[in-house]
């Protein structure tokens, strides 16, 4: 019967999604919202068919939460299609390295001064909270690969990013919890520093080289010898799961990596199809013979990349409800209170003080407009990249060491849900009312 009731439950969800989808485009409400409250349903204040606790089940949460990143990092790279050398670039690339350097050291200073933690612990936090979300932010992400709205763009590209540019900061800050950080002396930091440059331009060379080499020989098979044709879903998920071993067993980021191998697959597709559209270059598709589109030289690497990204767009959908419905069950299990003083000025500080004024210096003398770098200052969702690492600072802590740091990020993660989440639509729609208008 347990298990009759699941079905039920995660079907009526499923169906329930796919129908009410549009509605959300229209109403401050997102799917995030609502796995969150049926996650916290089914846990034990609830229906009780589930009980996950982030401590005891942070292998489960962490393992989850990666495959959710992985996905939606991919699907996010194979969506920014412009050229590696455009201007374009410049905003994301600020913000997912400069903003982050600006974010840590004051998000850590909150942490001693304004939560009373010690500074490991407070560097551990700071390193969690970090990262903007790449799974949560639907509204403000590019909605296709032809939108190259600067703020759009910016926040998808920095998403895509800094889920791997905050690793070697948690790295960092968990070696100075074990004991085993460098401190003064100069052969520790240099070595630290040198990883560090490898894993960053290791992990972005490595996607990118099996991005490009992947699409390449898929296409060629196709359009020369009319090979492997369809099952595109097994080759994104391939790619991925390439990009992504390839990087960790030459110790270089990984998320950075899938990242990069979506980026570079949407290059090779932009580079072919020129300045038409994916979807002027693929045309009309005869349903009775697709092999031949796909096989069509003129249209083989826009159809691919197509047919790639909505797969991945599904998956990634399919990851957000997972991991919200176990965000919300956490929530329900919680031995403590999720909002408290602390944590309510935890939210504010980040949300209000150290988010604009991170966006704010790394965007000096860019491209970006007052009112690009107000939406980008207010848009920096938490979500799914925050829960994995977590779970991997629990994973890898001693016993109870980084316990009490949980309701700080699971309140940051829940008040992102909700208030990103509700104010996204308005907000965004407002946006292009203005564009439109300053445009005419």
């Amino acid at each position: 019967m347990r298990e009759t009731i699941w079905f039920l439950i995660v079907g009526g969800m499923f169906v329930g999604m796919g129908i009410a989808s549009s509605l959300f485009k229209r109403l401050p409400l997102t799917g995030a919202m609502l796995y969150l409250v049926a996650g916290f349903a089914l846990g034990p204040g609830g229906a009780g068919l589930i009980a996950l606790d982030i401590v005891r089940d942070a292998s489960l949460v962490r393992l989850s939460s990666e495959v959710a990143l992985l996905a939606s990092l991919f699907a996010i790279g194979l969506r920014l299609r412009a050229p590696i050398l455009a201007s374009l670039w410049a905003v994301p690339l600020r913000l997912g390295f400069l903003a982050m350097l600006v974010t840590v050291p004051l998000l850590a200073l909150f942490g001693v001064w304004g939560l009373g933690l010690a500074l490991g612990p407070a560097c551990v936090l700071a390193a969690m909270l970090a990262p903007t979300d790449p799974v949560l932010a639907h509204d403000v992400q590019v909605r296709d690969a032809n939108d190259l709205d600067v703020v759009r763009f910016s926040l998808s590209g920095e998403g895509g990013l800094n889920d791997g540019i905050a690793q070697p900061f948690l790295l960092i800050a968990l070696a100075y919890c074990a004991g085993t950080a460098p401190h003064a002396r100069a052969v520790p930091i240099i070595g630290t520093l040198l990883e560090t440059v490898w894993g960053l331009v290791g992990a972005i060379g490595i996607g990118a080289l099996l991005g490009f080499a992947t699409t390449h020989v898929v296409t060629w098979l196709r359009t020369r010898h009319g090979q492997a044709l369809g099952l595109e879903g097994f080759f994104a998920l391939g790619l991925i799961e390439l990009a992504y071993g390839t990087a960790q067993l030459l110790h270089t980021f990984g998320f950075l990596a899938v990242f990069a191998a979506g980026v570079a697959m949407r290059g090779v597709e932009h580079r072919a199809t020129g300045e038409r559209s994916p979807q002027d270059a693929i045309g009309s598709i005869d349903s009775s013979d697709v092999a031949a589109t796909a096989a069509d030289p003129d249209k083989a690497h826009a159809y691919m990349a197509e047919r790639v990204l909505g797969f991945t767009i599904e998956l990634e959908r399919i990851a957000e409800m997972a991991m919200m419905m176990m965000v919300g069950n956490l929530l329900s299990t919680l031995p403590t209170p999720l909002f408290t003083w602390s944590s309510a000025a935890l939210i504010v500080v980040l949300f209000c003080v150290v988010r604009p004024l991170a966006v704010e210096l790394s965007l000096l003398g860019s491209r970006a407009g007052p009112a690009e770098r107000r939406m980008m200052s207010w848009f920096g969702i938490r979500g799914i990249g925050t829960v994995y690492y977590l779970a991997y600072a629990l994973e890898n802590g001693t016993a109870g060491q980084f316990t009490p740091l949980v309701p700080y990020a699971l309140a940051v993660v829940t008040a992102s849900v909700f208030v990103h989440g509700m104010s996204a639509t308005p907000l965004m729609k407002r946006y292009r009312r203005a564009r439109a208008a300053a445009q005419h």
